[in-house]
């Protein structure tokens, strides 16, 4: 029994400690350092992959390092010269937002967001197919998932699939979407190459400083 007590005293005291850990000076709210962001944080709301919001976010903020968030302005400046500008959908992402990823994944029961987000891909697969990992960049603070849009009316300008669709269909490279939206991916990937942001090949709306701050350091502190 008192085993069983201090063993829950242990996961308690953990749990209060992650809870309490404060955002890190090197971070900082990247909508007031990219002036315009437009924000759509799916993963604190039900309109993600899980269908439910995820662990760790606590407000709808988009959380950079301040090197991150400053290279993510210079992108914004230059999109407005052609009337375009960034919305982002996930940035720093904490590690126990992961792990919720991670326990979603390997419970191949829950189907319910199958038809909108994976409707080719067996749930099976998403680890060895590197759809979900153990760990995530996002956890250093320096990746961002966005998309363009329109500044005249905030309209997303048409990618070819959705956010967080897993599938060849959302691979930068796939040629079975349309021209415009192969142009708007380029377009996209150019910009935020010009700043100094690496694309993924299997996801078109992912990119990662070159040069970020914290290469080896997986943050788990809340979105607050």
């Amino acid at each position: 029994m008192r085993r069983l007590f201090a063993g829950f005293a242990i996961l308690a005291w953990t749990t209060l400690a992650a809870d309490a850990q404060p955002r890190r000076p090197a971070f900082v709210d990247a909508s007031e350092t990219a002036t315009g962001l437009k924000l759509e944080m799916r993963y604190f709301g039900g309109n993600n992959f899980v269908g439910r919001r995820i662990d760790g976010y606590e407000a709808p903020v988009c959380l950079l390092t301040r090197e991150a968030a400053q290279a993510l302005a210079a992108v914004q400046r230059d999109l407005a010269l052609v009337g375009l500008g960034l919305k982002a959908f996930d940035c720093y992402r904490p590690a126990r937002a992961v792990a919720h990823f991670v326990r979603w994944a390997r419970d191949v029961a829950d189907q319910k967001t199958k038809q909108a987000f994976y409707p080719e891909v067996d749930k099976r697969n998403l680890f060895r197919d590197g759809y979900i990992a153990a760990r995530s960049g996002h956890s250093r603070g320096s990746t961002i998932d966005l998309t363009l849009v329109r500044l005249a009316d905030g309209e997303e300008l048409d990618m070819g699939s959705p956010f967080d669709f897993f599938g060849v269909r959302s691979w930068p490279s796939d040629r079975s979407v349309s021209a415009e939206a192969r142009g708007n991916r380029m377009l996209l990937a150019a910009a935020m190459r010009l700043r100094g942001f690496r694309p993924y090949d299997k996801e078109w709306w992912h990119f990662t400083l070159r040069n970020e701050p914290f290469p080896e350091t997986y943050f788990d502190f809340p979105v607050r």
